[in-house]
């Protein structure tokens, strides 16, 4: 366990807070926390970060819990990892999710931690972490889809001083960058989250002394206890005492053959608290897509869903955090065994939300959406120059994939958009400025979205044409189980991956596969899986069907799901309308419905070859 050192020992004591120092306080955090990721984005070299945002930033009260962040991590339990001391002006580095307690989750991921000090005391954290485009490994990205150890997924810092006291550890760094491809992307990239810590450090210090440390450790107590009084009565109000719910979601495949990977969570509430269990998920997986969560980060992704349902203005925070137990099974996909595999892991992060939505939603419509796009699918191309004054120079792309969000109590879900609020794409001028590749297509795939009164997101097809030899590689899911729809929607579509080759041949991919080659004027179709619908689709107004058609996101066909018939053009047939409707009524049950996710699973794995032009992957074994 860290060992804090501090010349100031006396406790700080607690005063009272008024509103508006309250309200100046949270709001200077808030702002804080966004200039860290601006003063990130104007440092990294690396598109994943710089242009796309996959970053992380997080601001702590002096024992770690967070007050205000992004995604979050857990800085109490790398502390409790952390063996030796910490003081003023040190900063600290890891990429290994085994040594830092699941703090973060694969080695992709640096993550920095920064004692904030004031006056000779601990109080607060600054933290960020970053996906690194590459840390070395077997493959370019580090990504590799056949691994079976965190050994060949590169280089994996345990925690260390990259600063001691101020002073750069520069042979320790010089190690590290030696194992990478890219290392002038990876040092503008850890440069940058170091100084978006050092950011947050300085405007934690400005407010101690503008207002006086105990002044502000004290507001930070009174925003981690207005959180567990909104969570406690959100409890009562939502969940009985007693009553224990469930739900069940799948990942596709592992990578290496097996799947599907049923992952399960219940959730019981006992007086106050609730506990979250996952019992009944599947066992360690074969290939990459574990994902160690840390229990702290169950905690965090369950507040999401509360608190900001209940009040989207509230800056949510760790304060709630002891109202809510959870309950991991060892050697399961949620907590594999060192040294399983885990690059593969965003698959896994992404279907917590779907899993949080459809149970949290089985009590209170308004938290209850469709599936969605709930991964961050990777795309990476790499290779050297063949030609031309860049000859032999090597170029590496990673990049992160968009789809349909589920349909949802308000409205439909967006079209081709990020599970992740803050990231944006890589704009195509961008790619082909700087990589040799063009984009021949970046557009919406009509009717992929599940119907329903709120349809969901389209899915994207991404189409790239390649000008260099090299070779790529893909992550992503969905492509064997659909992504449900509620309350009578329908499911969005899968996801599909090919190439049209330049002799004329077309090649099916998986949805995870590295070290594909490809040549110049081969294209690559990166489709992905669009939202689950919301409702009842035969009450969606016909004339927005027709205006859907008109502007391609529906087709003529695809209209008839909601029993609109209409033309090419979108001209709605009212009459034709009324009758198919009324057909299609007739011909379903009364009661829709809850959770529409297609056909059985047994029947998806019997037709999976027919359908995907895949081989239905193996079930499950335990290691």
């Amino acid at each position: 366990m860290a060992q804090i050192i501090q010349t100031a020992t006396e406790p700080l004591p607690t005063v009272d807070v008024d509103v508006i120092t309250l309200d100046l306080v949270e709001n200077a955090l808030r702002n804080a926390r966004y200039e860290m990721d601006e003063v990130l984005f104007r440092t990294a070299l690396s598109p994943g970060i710089r242009e796309q945002h996959d970053e992380f930033p997080l601001i702590g009260d002096p024992e770690g819990k967070m007050v205000v962040g992004q995604f979050g991590l857990s800085i109490p339990d790398f502390l409790e990892n952390f063996e030796g001391t910490i003081e003023e002006g040190d900063v600290l580095l890891t990429s290994d999710p085994y040594s830092c307690g699941a703090a973060i989750s694969h080695a992709n991921d640096w993550l920095v931690v920064m004692p904030i000090y004031f006056e000779g005391r601990i109080v607060g954290w600054a933290s960020m972490f970053g996906h690194m485009s590459d840390v070395g490994g077997k493959t370019p990205a580090s990504m590799p889809t056949d691994a079976r150890t965190i050994y060949e997924e590169g280089v994996v810092i345990p925690p260390f001083k990259l600063y001691k006291a101020g002073v750069l550890d520069e042979d320790a760094l010089r190690i590290i960058l030696n194992q990478v491809r890219k290392p002038d992307w990876n040092r503008a990239d850890l440069n940058g989250l170091v100084a978006a810590c050092s950011t947050a450090s300085r405007r934690v210090q400005e407010l101690c002394a503008r207002f006086g440390a105990d002044t502000y450790t004290s507001a930070l107590d009174a925003l981690l206890d207005r959180n567990y009084r909104a969570m406690k009565a959100l409890l009562q109000m939502v969940f009985k005492d007693g009553e224990t719910l469930s739900f069940t979601d799948y990942i596709c495949d592992d990578g290496v053959g097996y799947g599907p990977y049923e992952l399960k969570l219940s959730l019981t509430r006992n007086g106050d608290k609730v506990l979250l269990d996952f019992t009944g998920s599947s066992p360690q997986a074969k290939g990459p897509i574990n994902y160690f969560i840390n229990e702290n980060l169950v905690r965090m992704f369950f507040g999401i869903y509360m608190i900001t349902v209940a009040d989207p203005q509230i800056l949510w925070n760790d304060g709630f955090y002891p109202l809510v137990d959870v309950e991991i099974p060892e050697d399961s996909f949620w907590k594999p065994k060192f040294p399983a595999a885990l690059n593969a892991r965003n698959h896994g992060i992404g279907r917590v939300f779907d899993l949080f939505g459809g149970l949290l939603g089985q009590t209170n419509p308004d938290l209850l959406n469709a599936a969605g796009f709930s991964s961050s699918p990777h795309f990476m191309y790499s290779g050297n120059y063949s030609e031309g004054e860049r000859k032999g120079e090597w170029f590496q792309l990673y990049s992160i994939g968009f789809g349909g969000i589920p349909g949802r109590p308000i409205g439909d879900g967006p079209d081709g958009h990020s599970l992740w609020p803050s990231f944006v794409n890589i704009p195509c001028e961008y790619l082909e400025s700087y990589y040799p590749l063009r984009v021949e297509a970046w557009e919406t795939v009509s009717d992929t979205g599940g119907a329903g009164l709120h349809r969901g997101g389209n899915a994207v097809d991404a189409a790239y044409r390649f000008l260099e030899p090299g070779t790529i590689a893909i992550h992503d899911d969905r492509w064997l189980t659909y992504p449900w729809g509620v309350n009578g929607g329908e499911p969005g579509a899968r996801g599909r991956k090919w190439i049209d080759r330049v002799d004329g041949t077309r090649e099916i991919l998986p949805s995870k596969i590295h070290d594909v080659e490809v040549a110049p004027g081969d294209v690559l179709h990166f489709v992905t899986w669009g939202g689950g619908g919301w409702g009842d689709p035969l009450a969606r107004d016909p004339e927005l069907v027709g205006l859907e058609v008109r502007r391609g996101l529906v087709t003529a066909d695809g209209a008839r799901r909601y029993g609109v018939v209409c033309d090419a053009s979108g001209t709605v047939d009212t009459d034709a309308t009324a009758a198919l409707r009324a057909e299609l009524a007739a011909g379903r049950p009364d009661v829709l419905p809850t959770f529409n996710s297609g056909p059985p699973l047994e029947e998806i794995l019997a037709r999976c070859e027919e359908e995907t032009g895949l081989p239905a992957p193996k079930p499950p074994v335990a290691l």
